[in-house]
Order: C-alpha cells, then structure tokens, then sequence
C-alpha cells in the first residue's frame, strides 16, 4: 500500500468486549471508503509458532482434545508464551517442541510467517523446521496432559489429512510452506 492510500477500512473507535490470559476480544466501530459505517468484531491473541519435527521420510506430530471442535485431531507442535507476553520466535519454537514432544532440535530452521483467520484476526504465526532431533521428556502444560505423540511417514501424514484427523489449518498450511520449500 502506498504512503498516500487511505485504507479500505478505518477504525474509528474500539471497546474491550471480553479478556483473559489467552486473548482480547473487542468491538470496533470502523469506517468504509464510502463513508459508511459499521462495527468490526476482533479476536486479539498473541502470535505464535509451530514446528515441524522432521525425521526420515516423516514427522512427529501431537494429538489432543480440541474442545471447540468436541474432537481430538493430530498437528505439528505449536504454541504462543504464556500471558499473552511476546517472545523470540525461535527460542518459543524450542520450548514448544520441548514441552510438547520432548524432543530438543539440533537445527531449528525458519521457513516463513503467516496469518491465521485474517477475517477475525490478526494473529501470525511463524514456522520452523526442526532436525537433528534428540529424544528427552516432554513437559506439558495442565491443558495438554491429554496430549499424545507419534511420528508418521509423509503417506501417512496424507491420509490423516484425507480422513479428516489433521483438520488444523496452521499445520496445513506449514505443511505447504515445507512442500514448496526446496530444502524441505
């Protein structure tokens, strides 16, 4: 966008609706091009990361109870500091593969950034590609003492995905970013 491009929408004023720990929701009263106005509802939350734990022709993924979608489904590692607070991306994506899986990576590479429900946030979150992987204890937190891991071949990674047990749009769309990378 330009200096000069106004943009297509313009806030005009906000109110907190609802916080927690995990995220700010808030009304905005917006401003079209036109001049028309309206409200804008906005899901504030910390970015995060996710980590693709790459070993062999396959990966380690999670799984656990997801209780907005009443179901447990498998992704790739990923998480946000608690709080709200921001921090490193890359030493975030340690500690997620760490306290997720057990796993320390010996490489850790970034492999882009991108949004996540860009209609109602502005939450991102950046990949990385961890390899040279060494086993240890996971640590999870109090709201992933459900969670199970297990490593998958790119197949079998597919066929989750075509049965419906990876239905996480981050890791989807990581998954991807791997694909098109050519190192990956």
């Amino acid at each position: 966008m330009s200096g000069e491009e106004r943009p297509a929408v313009r806030q005009v004023a906000s109110r907190v609706v609802y916080e927690n720990a995990w995220m700010v929701v808030r009304e905005d009263e917006v401003e079209r091009l036109d001049g028309s106005r309206g409200i804008y509802g906005v899901v504030d939350k910390p970015d995060f990361v996710l980590v693709i734990p790459v070993e062999g022709d396959g990966f380690h993924l999670v799984e656990e109870y997801r209780y907005p979608i009443g179901r447990r489904t498998w992704s790739f590692p990923q998480g946000s500091a608690p709080g709200r607070r921001e921090a490193d991306p890359e030493e975030l994506a340690r500690r997620e593969l760490a306290e997720e899986t057990g796993l320390r990576a010996g490489t850790l590479r970034r492999l882009g950034y991108l949004n996540c429900s860009h209609g109602t946030s502005g939450q991102g979150f950046t990949v990385f590609v961890a390899s040279d992987l060494e086993a240890g204890e996971a640590d999870r937190e109090p709201e992933e003492q459900d969670m199970r891991q297990k490593w998958v071949t790119r197949e079998e990674f597919k066929a989750l995905v075509r049965d419906g047990r990876i239905t996480d749009d981050s890791t989807l769309a990581a998954y991807a970013l791997l694909t098109m990378d050519s190192t990956g």
